[in-house]
């Protein structure tokens, strides 16, 4: 598993010859990192006199963020695993006999059922990052002051992560059949960039605001 790998581990695996891990899963995990570092902001938020005076519907507002974004990163570690899953099975699926008409029907479609998987992965892991990217808008606003860079840090990893997961959703859209399915899915790509970079601009825009008081 790749979440069990030290960080050298996982930095020297993904470097090697090997196909995985890949943009896919190294993408989940700079989102599940940024996911975290906002995490971190609101456990040095929660202790300060400026927590205790926010009114009752603003602190539950941040309580539930930080709960949230604790689930979303655990989630996008599970879908930094599943990347790497889904590419092998694609592997596999381009390892299977060709030697007859039946036999290159099976493996063409379970070539395609396998890029389908390995677009769907990181189409998932894109949503996850920018749900991040909407909770990390109120640590922006209202995250300890003395944390407030690792808010900036956070929301750029996480739309890293967005724009990283779309880059592997388009890659194996490539290797499909055009039609419905893949226009279907290229709207959704363009919509959650589209958004990504809206949210970031906002979240940035609080940080580089407060930091220069």
């Amino acid at each position: 598993m790749l979440r069990n790998l030290s960080i050298e581990e996982f930095v020297n695996q993904t470097a090697s010859g090997a196909p995985t891990p890949g943009g896919g899963s190294v993408a989940a995990l700079v989102g599940s990192i940024g996911a975290a570092l906002n995490v971190m902001v609101y456990n040095l938020t929660e202790d300060k006199k400026v927590y205790r005076e926010f009114e009752p519907a603003l602190r539950d507002e941040v309580d539930q963020a930080a709960k949230k974004l604790t689930k979303l990163y655990n989630e996008l570690l599970v879908e930094m695993q599943n990347d790497t899953t889904a590419f092998d099975k694609v592997m596999e699926a381009y390892k299977l006999p060709k030697e007859t008409l039946e036999e290159k029907e099976k493996r063409l479609e379970a070539i395609q059922e396998g890029y389908k998987v390995a677009m769907e992965v990181p189409l998932k892991t894109a949503n996850l990052c920018l749900e991040s990217l909407f909770l990390m808008e109120v640590l922006s606003i209202h995250g300890s002051l003395h944390a407030i860079s690792d808010v900036g840090v956070g929301c750029l990893l996480a739309y890293a992560g967005v724009e990283g997961s779309l880059l592997n959703v388009r890659i194996n859209l490539n290797s499909m059949k055009p039609g419905h399915y893949a226009d279907e899915i290229k709207e959704k790509m363009e919509k959650i960039l589209n958004i990504a970079k809206d949210t970031r601009s906002i979240i940035m825009n609080n940080v580089y605001s407060r930091l220069e008081g």
